[in-house]
Parts: structure tokens; sequence; C-alpha cells
């Protein structure tokens, strides 16, 4: 019986042109290994190996679209590869897969079919936010993208900084580009003064802007996010 092959979580760039900074060199060793891929877009992985210069041909390599759309049982066909050797690169759509991520459901049938799972370090814009933010990295809760609908997202922050305040919890949480500034003017409305928040825009890019202080602070000189990928961290409590 052949040995199995082993699925590889690739992390991938968070921010444009920035292959050379964070994707280390043992990642792009692997990349040039493989050639199957479990991916969220095939064009944004196409144009990812392709940055890397692994030497690859691109229309060698076999693709998979692996997304939130997609159910157990497809999943579970596109890794049986691996029962008869072949190696498996998971990639998300940016940062590291598995972590708010489609991918994570590659990762859980994977364990349950007894193929090894092999994550290899790169950036996540989640991490990276929180250990620049300077707030509790002992205790923190990752939320994803809040509410669309205003009342309810703003109910939601009332919320966070209740349970960030009774915990001493860092609350992570994300929206997305075009809403930023919006999500920002909700949390400086409706979130007590003394209350910290990290602002996290274009992590690892050109235009990388980290700054935490308090929602009084952010009233008084409120940044432009430019509709770029941000990500917030609130934090109530009395202790970091």
């Amino acid at each position: 019986m052949s040995e199995k092959g082993k699925l590889y979580l690739i992390p991938t760039v968070i921010a444009e042109h920035t292959h050379d900074q964070v994707i280390l060199p043992a990642v792009k060793a692997i990349m040039k290994e493989l050639d199957y891929f479990l991916v969220e877009n095939i064009r944004t992985a196409r144009r990812f190996i392709s940055a890397l210069k692994t030497g690859k041909v691109i229309e060698d390599i076999h693709f998979e679209i692996l997304d939130k759309r997609s159910a157990a049982g497809q999943v579970e066909v596109m890794l049986k590869p691996a029962l008869t050797g072949t190696d498996i690169g998971l990639m998300s759509e940016a940062g590291c897969p598995g972590i708010a991520d489609p991918g994570a459901l590659a990762v859980n049938l994977a364990h349950k079919m007894d193929i090894r799972v092999i994550p290899l370090v790169g950036p996540s814009a989640i991490c990276l936010a929180l250990m620049s933010s300077g707030l509790s990295g002992q205790c923190f809760k990752f939320h994803g993208y809040l509410p669309i609908e205003r009342q309810k997202r703003i109910s939601k922050i009332r919320y966070l900084e209740s349970e960030s305040q009774k915990h001493h919890q860092s609350q992570i949480f994300m929206e997305t580009p075009y809403r930023n500034e919006q999500m920002l003017k909700d949390l400086m409305d409706h979130c007590r003064s003394e209350t910290q928040l990290c602002v996290a825009r274009s992590i690892t890019g050109e235009n990388e802007f980290i700054k935490t202080q308090t929602i009084a602070a952010w009233k008084r000189n409120q940044p432009a996010l430019n509709k770029r990928p941000t990500v917030f961290v609130l934090y109530a409590g009395s202790k970091v």
C-alpha cells in the first residue's frame, strides 16, 4: 500500500506585491514540489504561484475550488488523491488557510481520513493585528464580520464592549473595505470614551497603518481607511 500524501497549509500574501517580504523560502520550496491545490479562487492562486517564481508551469498544475459553498462530500473527493500518495496544497484567498477561511473543512476532513496536516508559517491579518495592538493576547475572541444591518451591528458592538469589560478580553473583528469607514464611525459613536481600539489597516502593505488608542482619542483624529482591508481590536477591560 502506497504511503499517503500530506495536506500542506500554504499561507498567501495579505497585501499585494509582498511575496518576497512575507513568504518564507521554506514555503517556496514546498510549492515547487506540489502539483495539486485546493483554492478559493483559481485566478488568484495562479497569480500567487507565478509571483513566487518557482519555475512551475502553471498549466501543469491541477486546481480544485474549495469555497464557502463547498459541501463536505465534495471536499472529501478532492482529498482522495492524498490516499494514494499525492501531496496537496491548501491555499486561502489571503493569509493562512483555516483561519476565518472555508479551508478549515478540508483540514477537519483530512484528520478524519488520517491524512497528515502540515501548517506552514505565514502572515495572518488577525494574528498580526492582535500582536501589534498591545491589547490582551492572553484572552481574546475573533468574530469575523459583524452584522451588515446597522442596528444589529450597533447592538453587536455594544455586546462586544460589554463582554470585553467583563472578561478582560480583546474582541477582534473585520469589515469589508467599502464599509470600513462606517464601522469606525459606529465604534466611535457607540463605545465608551475610555474603551481602547486598535485600527490595523493594510497590514504588511505599503500603506500599513496600525494604532491603538481610546475612543475619545479616535474622535479627535479619525484616520482615513480609504476602502483598504482593516482589522479592528476592541478592548474595554481594566487590565491587559
